[in-house]
């Protein structure tokens, strides 16, 4: 070991596990989600606006952009509606989800930013669930639900418990 003070050794460097940090929003108005069309794999599947936490970037950012990309929208989260920690073992990944929620007072017109993005699309929940197959994992329907569920319990979460060094 190097002893020279100004070397720093890392012993979890090699064998630390370290899932993909995502965030996802949950844009809703009169009982209707906003979920955005895009391709993957050749498949074309539904989503939330949703994305992958940049360097040097807050969760609560991430998530303004994400919305913003995805949408055109420049909207504030409200508050978290969940923390996930979901494998997709057809691609060996892991992520840690942070699923925020905007409710919105009157639907507004989407038009993505990002060329990946081929539509968006307003959907009941019944909706959503006529489309499982075509979502784009099993996170974008429980995600509604615990939304759901958390609003008649009160399970929200302020954004003021995320906290941030940057």
């Amino acid at each position: 070991m190097n002893t020279n003070s100004t070397s720093v050794r890392n012993d979890h460097s090699e064998n630390q596990f370290k899932p993909n940090t995502t965030v996802a929003a949950i844009i809703v108005h009169n009982d209707k989600y906003l979920l955005v069309e895009e391709l993957e794999n050749g498949k074309i599947v539904y989503n939330q606006p949703a994305g992958h936490l940049e360097a040097d970037e807050n969760l609560i950012d991430a998530a303004k952009r994400e919305v913003l990309e995805e949408t055109g929208l420049a909207l504030e989260p409200e508050y978290l509606s969940g923390i996930y920690y979901f494998h997709r073992p057809e691609l060996n990944l892991y992520f840690l989800r942070f699923c925020f929620v905007i409710e919105l007072s009157h639907q507004l017109q989407a038009t993505p930013l990002d060329n990946e993005i081929i539509a968006t699309h307003w959907f009941t929940l019944d909706q959503i669930k006529e489309k499982a197959l075509q979502l784009r994992s099993s996170m974008v329907l429980e995600c509604i639900e615990d939304y759901l569920a958390g609003g008649k319990n009160g399970n929200k979460i302020p954004l003021l418990m995320l906290k941030s060094n940057l």
